[in-house]
């Protein structure tokens, strides 16, 4: 304290879903499809729909890939208790406490009911990351030189090197090659849709399967957590459980999606491929094999003097 008064200490914020990187992403990608629609008058008959199918298809696959690897909710748990708000205190408030789990780290929010409690505004949302260039550790020892209130502090310690709990490593790692499978779907991504402009479109189909593979990979990854001990997170009588969030579900589906697809697009490769050339506007005009016509040339001299 400081003249009886709790310090503030002036920090910088991060949500737990949504944070600057997850919005350039989505911006990057908006552009991307806001400039393919603007193509599309110019595109005539069904092969406008086709088009357009193919394009969002691709843009929103490749949008999820890059999005989920920054977003906060791999993992989420909210519970409502009543507990003591700073150390060496015995103010109990009644507040929202949240556990939020990214492939880059935690979230942890504290959100009181109501939110003005004891002449201060408790909304608290603070981020600890675990990543391979980020010092978990370190961020908790900052957070107790802030003097964050108490919730908070006792659920980011149970993710320290130190905790009895022993998550930190297995949730690092599993996040890492979460992270690296990620990464190599977003390539074959990218070369699936190169090859989807080539007159072999099977092989586009192909790494469309790859690319959803890798984002399976990704979510097994991440699930190896499930298997050490659940360290329990108590606030008296209730405790915090936490379970598998949105992102985890929206990779899942599209990992699922990029299967059938490819299963799709390769089916029709071997049984119906004039369809999938009609789908992908591959169809080579058939011409006629006399329709190219060799020059003549006319000797107008000749001619006039046999006559």
């Amino acid at each position: 304290l400081f003249d009886g008064i709790y310090p503030f200490y002036l920090q910088q914020r991060k949500s737990f879903v949504f944070d600057v990187s997850t919005i350039i992403v989505v911006i990057v990608f908006l552009v991307l499809a806001s400039t393919f629609l603007l193509i599309i008058p110019g595109i005539r008959g069904r092969v406008r729909l086709y088009w357009l199918v193919r394009v969002l298809f691709s843009l929103m696959v490749g949008v999820v890939i890059v999005v989920v690897q920054f977003t906060g909710d791999w993992e989420s748990g909210w519970v409502t208790a009543n507990t003591s708000y700073k150390s060496f205190s015995h103010a109990v408030v009644n507040a929202d406490i949240g556990l939020h789990v990214g492939l880059g780290g935690v979230n942890i929010t504290l959100v009181g009911n109501p939110v003005n409690q004891f002449n201060e505004t408790i909304n608290y949302n603070e981020h600890f990351a675990w990543s391979f260039n980020a010092d978990y550790d370190h961020s908790y020892s900052k957070g107790l030189e802030k003097g964050l209130p108490s919730p908070i502090l006792y659920v980011a310690e149970k993710f320290t090197t130190q905790s009895p709990c022993n998550v930190h490593r297995q949730y690092r790692i599993s996040s890492h090659y979460a992270s690296a499978s990620l990464w190599v779907a977003f390539c074959t991504w990218l070369i699936s849709n190169m090859l989807f402009s080539t007159p072999v479109l099977v092989y586009g189909g192909y790494m469309i399967l790859v690319t959803g593979a890798f984002m399976v990979f990704s979510l097994l990854s991440f699930s190896t957590v499930r298997n050490t001990l659940v360290c329990p997170i108590q606030f008296g009588a209730t405790s915090l459980h936490i379970d598998y969030g949105g992102s985890f579900w929206l990779t899942l589906a599209v990992g699922l999606l990029c299967f059938v697809v490819g299963i799709i697009i390769t089916a029709l490769h071997y049984f119906n491929s004039d369809l999938l050339k009609t789908f992908f506007d591959l169809h080579e005009n058939k011409t006629e094999d006399c329709q190219e016509m060799t020059e003549v040339y006319v000797n107008l001299q000749f001619m006039n003097s046999t006559q």
